[in-house]
């Protein structure tokens, strides 16, 4: 199983920036691809961002142009750089990474992170 710790939430005025990181640690494992997702109070969690082992990337129409997804392969960690936020970005953010383990050729894999906060006020 691999194990994702995020960090880099807190509450921020409208108009401000935020990075979040999430560091992927476990054993005999490649990762496919990592995503950021984010649920709001009363709400589905949704996907943010996506960036694959190739480093293509995918956003949703609510952050495309002011958030920025990356990865650092060596470390295993990816970061999503937010841009002027908005209230209605204000979420606990996921983590999740899809993976392959060397014990299990083909099979794919998925772990989400424990989520963290990002409050955003007006």
């Amino acid at each position: 199983q691999v194990q994702l710790v995020e960090s880099g939430g807190g509450l921020v005025q409208a108009g401000g920036s935020l990075r979040l990181s999430c560091e992927a640690s476990g054993s005999a494992f490649s990762i496919a691809d990592m995503s950021w997702y984010r649920q709001a109070p009363g709400k589905k969690r949704e996907l943010v961002a996506v960036i694959s082992s190739d480093s293509s990337t995918n956003y949703a129409d609510s952050v495309k142009g002011r958030s920025t997804i990356s990865r650092d392969n060596a470390k295993n960690t990816v970061y999503l750089q937010m841009n002027s936020l908005k209230p209605e970005d204000t979420a606990i953010y996921y983590c999740n990474a899809r993976y392959y383990k060397r014990s299990y050729p083909g099979a794919l894999f998925a772990s989400w992170g424990q989520g963290t906060q990002v409050t955003v006020s007006s």
